[in-house]
């Protein structure tokens, strides 16, 4: 079987080529990557029919990416998520930051590695085809010290997986926290919406947030709270309760702090959706997840195939460390100097259920 092709998906501004990487298993399932911000552009799986259909949102086209996208399906970083003020200290000197959330910095600035052309090595193995995104980031890039010379690996496997690997190094003490921020659904692409998808979320704690939706510094027990999803619920079973941590979100878009002990690969977050049996699994070597249910997806982005890009119609299961973790020194550390090394790894499995 050919489990790997490379073709070009078009040009930056500048001249730059963007490539298009196409990964496929045995199963069928495939993988398209773009260049572009290691956008995943597509991802067809199976039915309990065994019909494919494409569960990720995102565009037909490369100026959609350029111009239009909220971060669909693309890699964050420096830091994914918020930092608050736009600004961090570390060892005793402070790093103002750029803002593009009003006055906190997301998900790594005005440029961040969502809008960056990665280069990209693609191999092929017996069992699986992948292809290892490359990027170093400059000295002072959006305001972060040391430059950082970045590796991301996408493996898809014959065991319906695809790993995510995050590794990384820098010149001088900084801060890291790298994501990867691919909107699902389930249903496919004629769905309205993923309130009808049924989540379990390995965590039973969770950060509540401020109206700027900065982390308060608490970690809350989600019991008996709309946060609770430690059994299998509907994502839109309690989304319009109001629930003050609801209302500030417009809905979810919080990070979860993981059930775990160490470090190795734990079982994060369990998805099904009733009508078409699929079933997405993610486990993750990260301490927490940020669970988002589209609630700024406001229909005025065109999609794949002229889909509308409406309220709540994907979902996003962020792994990473907490928000603003470097203004928190009691959030687990974010802080990388040089002579260490930065390892993540985040496995998303795909499947159904009769």
């Amino acid at each position: 079987m050919i489990r790997l092709a490379q073709s070009t998906f078009g040009r930056t501004p500048d001249g730059t080529t963007v490539d298009l990487l196409t990964l496929r298993n045995a199963a069928g399932i495939e993988i398209r990557v773009i260049t572009y911000g290691g956008v995943i552009v597509s991802l067809q799986t199976p039915d309990r029919t065994g019909a494919f259909d494409d569960i990720v949102l995102g565009f037909d086209d490369l100026e959609s990416y350029l111009t239009k996208s909220r971060y669909f399906g693309c890699i964050v970083g420096r830091y994914g998520n918020r930092i608050a003020g736009g600004r961090f200290t570390l060892d005793g000197q402070t790093y103002p930051l750029a803002t593009n959330n009003g006055s906190n910095h997301l998900h790594g600035g005005i440029k961040g590695w969502d809008k960056v052309v990665w280069q990209a090595a693609p191999f092929e193995r017996a069992d699986a085809a992948g292809v290892v995104l490359r990027h170093t980031s400059p000295d002072g890039d959006e305001g972060y010290p040391g430059e950082v010379a970045a590796t991301v690996t996408y493996t898809l496997s014959d065991r319906d997986q695809l790993s995510v690997r995050y590794q990384a190094t820098t010149t001088k003490p900084t801060v890291i926290n790298l994501t990867q921020h691919t909107y699902f659904n389930l249903a496919g692409p004629k769905a309205a919406d993923v309130l009808g998808h049924q989540l379990r979320l390995n965590a039973s704690r969770f950060t509540p947030v401020s109206d700027v939706m900065i982390p308060t510094g608490e970690i809350a027990n989600v019991s008996g709270t709309p946060f609770d999803f430690r059994t299998l619920t509907p994502i839109g079973e309690r989304i319009n309760e109001t629930h003050e941590q609801l209302v500030r979100a417009k809905g979810y878009d919080h990070n979860f702090v993981l059930d775990r002990a160490g470090d190795a690969l734990t079982p994060a977050a369990h998805v099904e959706e009733p009508q078409t049996g699929r079933t997405l699994d993610v486990a993750t070597t990260e301490p927490a997840l940020q669970f988002y249910s589209g609630n700024f997806l406001d229909n005025s982005r065109i999609g794949k195939g002229g889909r509308v890009l409406s309220y709540r119609s994907g979902f996003c299961l962020e792994t990473q460390h907490f928000p603003d973790s470097p203004n928190h020194p009691a959030f687990p550390s974010t802080v990388l100097r040089p002579g260490g090394f930065y390892l993540s790894e985040t496995i998303f499995g795909f499947g159904t259920r009769g």
